[in-house]
């Protein structure tokens, strides 16, 4: 299978340090996105900050860029993604930044090149609503939060 080939654009030559993101096993679905800051950044508890990641892309129509948070910062440091997943939509060109949240109970610093979150590139389908008086009739009709997994007596 041939890869989607992706342009991608370091902000600046002071980024030229950074990887660009990566995968870290030839089965990984997303790629490890590291974090370009100047100078450590400090999440103190409770607190959400905006990390630079050094690079813009350029996504083909019908492409978005998910942003998703790592497991092992989520495990480790209580760190997450504010707005998992973020989307970077295909007609996006600024720089891809990661809103990151410490929920821990100690301040995170985060330092240049770690990695901060992983990155999925999926295929999505544009719509058109069709606006009707009813909808198809199912066994689990309006049942939800919850109801698939209680049993009716």
């Amino acid at each position: 299978m041939t890869p989607l080939r992706i342009k991608i654009n370091r902000i600046s030559g002071a980024s030229k340090d950074v990887s660009v993101p990566l995968y870290a096993t030839a089965g990984s679905a997303g790629m490890d996105i590291y974090a370009a800051v100047e100078k450590d950044m400090t999440a103190k508890v409770g607190e959400t900050v905006l990390v630079p990641t050094g690079f813009s892309i350029e996504l083909p129509i019908g492409f978005e860029a998910q942003i998703r948070p790592r497991s092992g910062l989520a495990i480790k440091n209580s760190i997450g993604i504010m707005n998992a997943p973020g989307t970077i939509d295909s007609d996006y060109r600024g720089e891809v930044k990661v809103i990151l949240t410490n929920f821990g109970k100690n301040d995170f610093v985060i330092k240049r090149g770690d990695r901060i979150a992983q990155m999925v590139i999926a295929k999505y389908e544009r719509i058109e609503w069709e606006e009707v008086q009813q909808l198809s009739d199912t066994t689990r009709g309006s049942g939800g939060f919850g109801s698939t997994g209680i049993s009716q007596t």
